[in-house]
C-alpha cells in the first residue's frame, strides 16, 4: 500500500460562519475525516498536516483581551499551542472512530518545527495577516508601543501582517519516519510547523507563519510519500475560474502551471500557493500529487477526479 500525505485546509476544520467552539471543530473534523479513515482502513500508511489560520485568530483575540491579566505570548508559542489542542481534537476522533471501524492502529501528534532561513526576504515584506481587526486609531497605538506591521483590509479596518517565509528543514522527520515504520498514523507539521531559524544547531522561534502547503510538501518529499495530497474548498483546479470559459483540468504539467501561473490563472491569495507547493514536492523526488476537495480523495486516488500535477 501507499504512503500518503494529506494537507487538510484550517477551514475544513472551523468552517466559515462557526465561532470556532471545541465542539463544532470535533464535528467538523469526523465529517471531513471520513474519507481519509477509509484510506487508513483500506490499509494506507497516513500523515496528517492541517492549518491553522482560525485557531490561531481566535488564540490571538483571547491573549489581546487578557493582557491585562496574563503575558501575551509571541507568535511561536501560539503555532505550538494550537498544533497540540489541533493534534489532539484530531487524534482522538480518529482513535475513536477507527476503533468503531475495528482498525487496530494507534494514531500520535508531533508538534513540528519547520527551519526557515533569517535571510528569507518574506522578512523584508511581511504579507500573511493575522489576528483581529483593529480600528486605525487603534493600530497607531499598537505600533507606537510594539514595532508591528499592519495593513488595511478591505475597509474592515487594519490587521497585523507578519512573514510568511519558505520551509527548508522538518526538524523532527526522524521522529515522524520511525512512527510511519511502527505504522502509526501521524498529525504532523500543523499550520505548517512552528518556524525557527537555527544557527550552529541551536533553534530560536521567529514571529512568522509558514504556509501549510508548503511544509506538508517538503514533508512529503522528505519522506518519500507515493503521494502527496492537497486537499481545498474545489474538486478540481480549473483555469478562467468563475467566468463562462472555466475549464477543470484532470491533469496538469509543472510546465503548463508555471504558464498557467504567469498568466495570472492562480492567484497568490488562493490556487496560487498550493500549485507551487505541487511543483515543490515534484522538483524535489516526489511521484504523485494531487489537488482536490476532501469528500473526493478516493475518487481522485482512483483518477477519476482532483487535479494530477505532473513533470513535464
Amino acid at each position: 500500500m501507499s504512503k500518503v500525505v494529506l494537507a487538510i485546509g484550517g477551514n475544513a476544520i472551523i468552517k466559515e460562519g462557526q465561532k470556532g467552539t471545541i465542539e463544532e471543530q470535533q464535528q467538523n473534523i469526523i465529517e471531513s475525516g471520513k474519507p481519509v479513515l477509509d484510506l487508513i482502513e483500506q490499509g494506507h500508511t497516513v500523515v496528517i498536516t492541517h492549518g491553522n489560520g482560525p485557531q490561531v485568530g481566535n488564540t490571538l483575540i483571547r491573549g489581546e483581551m487578557a493582557k491585562s491579566a496574563v503575558p501575551e505570548y509571541p507568535l511561536d508559542v501560539l503555532d505550538a499551542e494550537t498544533q497540540g489542542n489541533l493534534g489532539y481534537l484530531i487524534q482522538q476522533a480518529f482513535t475513536n472512530e477507527m476503533a468503531a471501524r475495528n482498525i487496530n492502529k494507534t494514531v500520535a501528534t508531533v508538534v513540528t518545527q519547520s527551519v526557515v532561513s533569517k535571510d528569507d526576504p518574506a522578512f523584508d515584506n511581511p504579507t500573511k495577516p493575522i489576528g483581529p481587526f483593529y480600528s486605525k486609531e487603534e493600530m497607531e497605538k499598537i505600533v507606537a508601543e510594539r514595532n508591528l506591521t499592519f495593513v488595511e483590509d478591505s475597509g474592515r479596518g487594519y490587521r497585523r501582517v507578519v512573514a510568511s517565509p519558505k520551509p527548508t528543514k522538518i526538524v523532527e522527520k526522524e521522529a515522524i519516519e520511525a512512527m510511519l515504520e511502527k505504522d502509526i498514523v501521524v498529525v504532523t507539521a500543523g499550520g505548517g510547523g512552528i518556524p525557527v531559524t537555527e544557527n550552529n544547531g541551536q533553534l530560536q522561534g521567529v514571529e512568522a507563519v509558514i504556509d501549510k502547503d508548503f511544509a506538508s510538501a517538503l514533508l512529503a518529499a522528505d519522506i518519500n510519500a507515493d503521494y502527496l495530497f492537497i486537499l481545498t474548498g474545489v474538486e478540481q483546479v480549473a483555469i478562467n475560474f468563475g467566468t463562462p470559459n472555466q475549464q477543470n483540468l484532470l491533469e496538469m504539467t509543472v510546465e503548463e502551471a508555471l504558464r498557467y501561473m504567469e498568466e495570472g490563472q492562480f492567484p497568490k491569495g488562493s490556487m496560487g500557493p498550493k500549485i507551487e507547493a505541487a511543483i515543490l514536492f515534484l522538483q524535489k523526488g516526489g511521484k504523485n500529487v494531487i489537488i482536490t476537495s476532501i469528500d473526493k480523495l478516493q475518487d481522485a486516488l482512483e483518477g477519476k477526479t482532483g487535479t494530477r500535477i505532473v513533470m513535464n
